[in-house]
């Protein structure tokens, strides 16, 4: 029987970068049916006290967050997938950090979208779209959690934080185990701190 699996994930994000191609792994191994959407570090962190790199930085992600609602909205939802992994490509795995909008502009290029897209970047025409897609993801889980976020059916949690992607059967091992895991009654968190960085072999 086919599970639908919702994934939530800002595009800057290193750690749902990873998480999402351990999914996309999945697919290959079990029948899952795997569904793409927006959430917003900006809007998780609207608030806290944070760093002033790190405010920098969120002022920043709401570029690629607003193109991946321009995307799903003027392009179809279907084309979704594909602009997240070729900005991913180029933003995680190939570094392209310096500039949001350039990166942003060269995935929409890579996957033979619109360019014009990417002036979503500069607008908050669609912020209260971006808003409506991370809650829709995160109300679920709580707010004192990041992205990743995955639903399984009725079934919501943060994560699985891992590096590297699992390959082959060991994806689908993983995606097993966290789901019996998520499910059990009660079941909050299973943690352990992390000895080493995102890996995007």
């Amino acid at each position: 029987m086919t599970q639908r699996v919702d994934l939530w994930v800002d595009p800057i994000c290193p750690w749902a970068w990873i998480t999402s191609r351990w999914l996309v792994e999945t697919t290959s191994v079990r029948d899952i049916d795997l569904h793409w959407h927006t959430m917003s570090l900006a809007v998780l962190n609207e608030g806290r006290e944070l760093s002033e790199e790190y405010t920098d930085l969120m002022s920043r992600a709401w570029g690629p967050v607003r193109v991946m609602i321009a995307v799903e909205q003027r392009a179809g939802r279907e084309h979704l997938e594909p602009f997240y992994s070729a900005f991913g490509q180029r933003y995680h795995v190939g570094a392209e950090r310096d500039d949001f909008l350039a990166t942003v502009r060269a995935a929409l290029g890579d996957v033979h979208l619109d360019p014009s897209l990417a002036e979503a970047a500069l607008s908050d025409e669609l912020d209260e779209s971006v808003r409506v897609s991370h809650f829709a993801g995160m109300d679920p889980v709580g707010f004192d959690v990041g992205t990743p976020v995955i639903h399984v059916g009725d079934i919501a949690f943060f994560g699985p934080v891992v590096t590297p992607a699992p390959k082959g059967e060991a994806a689908g091992t993983l995606f097993d185990g966290v789901v019996a895991v998520a499910s059990t009654p009660g079941f909050y968190e299973l943690k352990r701190t992390r000895s080493e960085g995102p890996s995007f072999l």
